[in-house]
């Protein structure tokens, strides 16, 4: 896989950084303080829901005090620029806005890589994380991405969930959580990020499954018949085990499937261009 490619938007132009990194992930580490946004590219200039994330970071520098402005047809071109210059087709791509320069934008992008087909197909094991908790769940912070990298994942888990005094499972260290308990998909729409991915779930999932905006417990696990995660730059990720207790027959289940199909029928016409 190629480096990362990094630039900073300034009020000048692009600038170079002083560091470089393999992953999204890894450069995380040597961003400073501040809110930021990641999803991916379809088709190599193609985004999705593209304005809705940058409405997301306007939502999270004013909930942490930041002057943010955004020139958003100059931030989407330079990203068409650097993603030309990258050339490595669709990307996955992270935007971050400094708490101390809200003028400069850090823009880094690593070659996008969706789930596999097996891991789709297989579903995936997560784990609760009690008393871990984000300082600020409505906003996108730089603190988060970094606190998170400290909790080791056991072997073979794909998420770790987030879980609140009243042991409601409230959503994943980089994801929305969704469980499917008596017939009704269930999520939790305070304390938790609002995520992006979700609101394409929210648009699908009336046709398919009624839907009720309240979180599940953990005591509810064993009656919980299927569950899934999302995030823009991976979709619908079917879960089918947590903390050792598998979900139904430990397979996805048939909503989780229809939701996915619709899920992928939605983005391919709702693509926009760079």
């Amino acid at each position: 896989m190629s480096r990362c490619y990094i630039q900073v938007l300034g009020p000048q132009g692009l600038e170079e950084v002083s560091y470089q990194a393999d992953t999204l992930q890894d450069a995380a580490t040597y961003e400073p303080d501040g809110i930021y946004t990641t999803t991916n590219t379809y088709n190599t200039f193609q985004t999705l829901k593209f304005d809705a994330h940058l409405d997301r970071m306007e939502d999270s520098a004013r909930r942490e005090g930041i002057p943010l402005t955004l020139d958003r047809p100059r931030l989407k071109s330079t990203l068409r620029q650097m993603i030309a210059a990258y050339d490595q087709g669709s990307v996955r791509f992270r935007i971050t806005v400094p708490r101390d320069q809200p003028d400069h934008f850090i823009i880094t992008l690593e070659p996008f890589q969706p789930p596999s087909a097996a891991l789709i197909q297989a579903g995936v094991r997560c784990v609760t994380a009690p008393g871990m908790q984000r300082r600020n769940p409505s906003a996108k912070t730089n603190d988060w991405a970094q606190d998170r990298q400290q909790f080791e994942k056991p072997e073979g888990v794909y998420e770790v969930l987030l879980v609140n005094g009243q042991q409601e499972i409230l959503e994943g260290f980089s994801s929305n959580f969704y469980a499917i308990l008596d017939d009704v998909m269930r999520t939790a729409r305070q304390d938790v990020l609002a995520g992006i991915a979700q609101q394409v779930v929210f648009a699908v999932a009336p046709d398919i499954i009624p839907v009720q905006h309240k979180a599940i417990r953990t005591a509810d696990l064993p009656r919980t018949s299927e569950a899934f995660i999302t995030s823009s730059s991976r979709g619908i990720v079917p879960v089918v085990e947590i903390d050792s207790i598998q979900l139904g027959d430990g397979k996805p289940g048939p909503y989780t499937r229809a939701l996915r199909e619709a899920y992928g029928l939605w983005v391919q016409t709702h693509l926009e261009d760079l």
